[in-house]
């Protein structure tokens, strides 16, 4: 073992096997850079639902189709438009505001397939070239499944706005509330299994040394890495449930009633208003006072998550038994939460005006990230790796310098 490598397990860190790591780093950015392409497309998911363009697309292929071009055609997909019920509270629409939705569904959709592109035309070539690591195939054929499976959802999904479903309470057609939030859930977790893998395939070089590298680390700082790891999946799969009932609240248009925080009008919790609809469990998923309650407690649940791991982390001399990456994770999940807990108050009070609703949107992915960006700098912390660790330990109890 050179002396490099022995120093850097002494320190607690992993050793890199630089020829790993030319081998692997393309495939492992282009999955990173592939994982960024979903959160474009969340991000204009977002805004094509907050301008009500989801419905102006009455078609649906899984292939595509070009636009219409000339005016003949224009007027053709506007007049099949108004058609579908959605018309009949849009009845004063020009055609070049027809225009304008149209393209952000439109543009919505191409940005899904071109995500595939991303993934599928690197991903031959990688597999051709020998440059996917063993055993993560599997990996990219459920990546690819999630991803077609997306597009159904959102056709799915569109599909319940297309007939006469208007909502009494609302007198208006959107599209079904569960349905979105099933959409966004499933880009979601496809941009976090991308994220994920394509951290494997870059902490590749490192995965030989993990064991030695828990070896030589004390068993207080594995037992607190340990803690902390599971921390940080509890948060992740906790900003995952917070941003399931902000589609929700999307869904129903709830962000725009009860604007005022903390309390939701004169009552902390609006209890006569959250169970009007029959049955009795619409109210979960169709009940503006309901949803919105949901999601403030969720959205707070998170950020006071976020600061308490951060808090049980870096505290006094804890912060020392961690690694870089964990600590700068610990960092990114407090700064992450902070902000997307203060912006989405911020949005409720001014009425949700689109561009703070979209930074929402996306403030929720940040925080997401983070939290998976924790848990994977602590996968040292396994515990199967950290049994045998602090077994091979014994009674000893190495400093914590390391």
């Amino acid at each position: 073992m050179t002396s490099l490598t022995t120093n850097l397990l002494q320190r607690g860190l992993p050793a890199v096997t630089q020829s790993a790591h030319n081998i692997y780093a393309p495939a492992g950015k282009w999955i990173l850079g592939t994982a960024g392409s979903v959160i474009g497309m969340i991000h204009v998911g977002g805004i094509t639902r907050l301008t009500q363009s989801g419905l102006s697309m009455t078609t649906w292929s899984p292939l595509g189709s070009l636009p219409p071009i000339t005016d003949d055609e224009w007027q053709a997909e506007f007049a099949r438009y108004r058609t579908f019920p959605e018309w009949q509270q849009r009845q004063s629409m020009t055609l070049s505001e027809f225009k304008f939705i149209y393209g952000w569904e439109y543009g919505h959709r191409m940005l899904g397939r071109t995500v595939g592109l991303i993934f599928c035309l690197p991903w031959l070539y990688f597999t051709v070239r020998g440059k996917i690591p063993k055993g993560f195939q599997p990996r990219m054929v459920g990546l690819l499944a999630m991803g077609g499976t997306q597009g159904l959802v959102g056709w799915w999904m569109v599909r319940s706005g297309l007939g006469d479903d208007r909502r009494d309470d609302k007198k208006e057609i959107r599209v079904r509330p569960i349905r979105l939030a099933t959409h966004l859930s499933m880009a979601v977790a496809t941009y976090g299994c991308l994220l994920w893998t394509g951290l494997d395939i870059l902490g590749l070089p490192h995965q030989t040394t993990m064991k030695e590298q828990a070896s030589n680390l004390s068993k207080e700082a594995l037992r607190h890495a340990s803690r902390i790891r599971v921390g940080g999946l509890g948060l992740t799969a906790l900003t995952g449930l917070t941003i399931v009932s902000g589609a929700l609240v999307a869904g129903n248009d709830a962000g725009r009633a009860y604007n005022s925080f903390p309390k939701m009008g004169d009552d902390w919790i609006p209890i006569q208003d959250m169970w009007d609809s029959e049955p009795w469990y619409k109210n979960l998923y169709e009940n503006t006072a309901m949803v919105q309650f949901n999601h403030r407690i969720l959205g707070m649940s998170t950020a006071a998550t976020a600061l308490g791991l951060v808090g049980l982390g870096l505290s006094g001399a804890r912060g020392r038994l961690l690694t870089p990456q964990a600590r700068n994770g610990l960092y990114a999940v407090g700064l992450a939460s902070v902000g997307q807990v203060t912006l989405g108050i911020t949005t409720l009070l001014y009425y949700v005006p689109l561009s703070l609703a979209a930074a929402h949107q996306v403030g929720s992915i940040l925080v997401f990230s983070s939290g998976i960006y924790l848990a994977h700098s602590l996968r040292y912390a396994r515990p199967a790796i950290v049994a045998r660790a602090v077994g091979r330990l014994g009674g000893a109890v190495k400093p914590a310098s390391a």
